[in-house]
This record gives structure tokens, C-alpha cells and sequence, in this order.
């Protein structure tokens, strides 16, 4: 397992560095996510609504290391939304990865239009109470959206994955994660290339001789993020995990984080509905 672990809520340790493919071709899955752990990588996180999964979990049973030693991280896609359609879909899940179990499952997004995520989420803790997954958690959810899980459901979510990169962090939301030992997980680490280019990254790069890409990613670790940056480039597949042999300053973590400015690149969940099946 990556040294670059943190524990869970419910003691399971998740790579911080993980390798994300949304939007990576389904031909292109398998060598992208073998060469990734080639690499190093031991966490990929993949998605049903990302018609992936099955590359995915071919590379997992290519790649020769044991099942243990890496963390697959899935999620329940809108149309599965409800008790019964969560059980099945989990089911539908593991026989595309052709894997035994996922560690990691997340509600994709709460899509409080159909009204059904505490019901999804109750599947999930069946799933997890069965011992068929190692840890669940929830994505794209807001304060409301988790303050009715506290209200409602039995287990707290280990983990909440949500776009957070420079200049879009949301911070009440993080802090209120982290206060009920929820994990924060930032897809989108590196707002999708466009953070990139500001001066004050430029700036620290150049003082620690490494990329844009790896200080934005080393401030996210720095503060307890996961990560998920995605790439088909073996360049900056590399990069993006090599980031050992340099740390930021306190200093230097607060210019970036000066960065914020709104700058949301997806989808709102209050109103994101898509049933997210083709």
C-alpha cells in the first residue's frame, strides 16, 4: 500500500495519491490504468457511469500484485438510485471489474430530484455490514445533503469526493467533512488544467524545480486531501505521483490557497439529475 496512506473513519487505510479515469476511452482503460500502477499508483478510482470499469478491474487482475495491495474505488450512478436498484447495481458493479469486491463505493451524486440517495445510502450500508466492500462513502454531496444522513442513517460516509482544486476549495463544506471525520477526496485536483497557468504556481515551481501540476498536487496533500488527478500521458502519469523530494512552506500553502475565486468546473449537485446510464 502507498506510504502516502490515511486511515478512514472506519480504520481502512486509502492511498492519498489515487489514478482517475473519467472520461478515459474504455479501450484505453486497461493499459492507462496497468501502467499507472506500473508506476506506483495503488488506488484507481473508476465510476459505472464512466463505462470503465471493466478495463479497470482487467488491469487489476493483470498487473500481478496481490488484490490487497491495491484499492479500487467504484460508484452508484443516478439511474440505480434506491434500496433495491443499489443492491443490484453493486452486484452489476463487481461483474464488470470481475473482482470480489470493491473497497471503496460511493454514492456518485445525491440527485435530491428523484429523492432517493438516503435509500441508496442504506443499500450501501448493507453492502458494507455484509463485509462485501471495505468502506463506503458518498460524492458531490453538500452540507444538507450530509446533515440528513447524520439524521437518517446509520453510518457516517468514510469519505466525500468533491471538485476541489485552487480556486474552488469549498472550505465550509471541507471543514464540516473533517470535523465528522469524514475523508475529503478532490477530483478535479488540478481544476482540470486551468489553474495551471497562474502566476503564483509558476513562481513556486520554479523555486522547488518541479511542475505546476505536482505543487498543486503536493498542497493537496499537504492538506489532507486525496487526489485523483487523470491523465493517459505517461509523462505526466509520472509526475503526478512523484511527488516526494519536496514540501511546501506554510507561506507557500497560503498563496495557493489565496487562489479561490468560485471558479466551479462541474456540475451542481443540487440540480445535477442526469440518470448518468447510456
Amino acid at each position: 500500500m502507498d506510504q502516502n496512506a490515511i486511515t478512514l473513519n472506519n480504520g481502512v487505510r486509502i492511498p492519498q495519491r489515487g489514478f482517475g479515469v473519467f472520461q478515459v476511452p474504455p479501450s484505453d482503460t486497461q493499459p492507462a490504468v496497468e501502467q499507472a500502477i506500473e508506476l506506483g499508483y495503488r488506488h484507481v478510482d473508476t465510476a459505472a457511469a464512466y463505462n470503465n470499469e471493466a478495463g479497470v478491474g482487467a488491469a487489476v487482475r493483470a498487473c500481478g500484485l496481490p488484490r490487497e495491495e491495491l484499492f479500487v474505488t467504484t460508484k452508484l450512478r443516478n439511474g440505480d438510485h434506491g434500496y433495491e436498484s443499489a443492491l443490484r447495481a453493486y452486484d452489476e458493479t463487481l461483474q464488470r471489474l470481475g473482482l470480489d469486491y470493491a473497497d471503496l463505493y460511493l454514492v456518485h451524486w445525491p440527485n435530491p430530484a428523484a429523492d432517493l440517495y438516503v435509500d441508496s445510502w442504506r443499500a450501501l450500508e448493507r453492502i458494507h455490514t455484509d463485509g462485501r466492500v471495505r468502506a463506503i462513502g458518498v460524492s458531490n454531496f453538500l452540507s444538507e445533503h450530509l446533515d440528513r444522513l447524520a439524521k437518517e442513517a446509520e453510518v457516517v460516509p468514510a469519505v466525500n469526493q468533491i471538485e476541489l482544486h485552487p480556486t474552488y476549495q469549498q472550505r465550509e463544506l471541507t471543514e464540516l467533512c473533517r470535523e465528522r471525520s469524514i475523508a475529503v477526496e478532490a477530483y478535479s485536483p488540478l481544476g482540470q488544467g486551468g489553474d495551471l497557468d497562474h502566476p503564483v504556481l509558476a513562481s513556486i515551481a520554479g523555486d522547488h524545480h518541479v511542475t505546476p501540476a505536482q505543487v498543486v498536487l503536493r498542497w493537496h496533500l499537504q492538506r489532507g486531501n486525496i487526489v485523483i488527478p487523470k491523465s493517459v500521458d505517461p509523462e505526466r502519469i509520472r509526475a503526478n505521483f512523484d511527488l516526494g523530494g519536496f514540501e511546501l512552506t506554510d507561506d507557500e500553502i497560503a498563496s495557493i490557497t489565496a487562489m479561490e475565486n468560485g471558479n466551479r468546473l462541474g456540475s451542481d449537485p443540487r440540480t445535477f439529475a442526469i440518470s448518468q446510464i447510456r
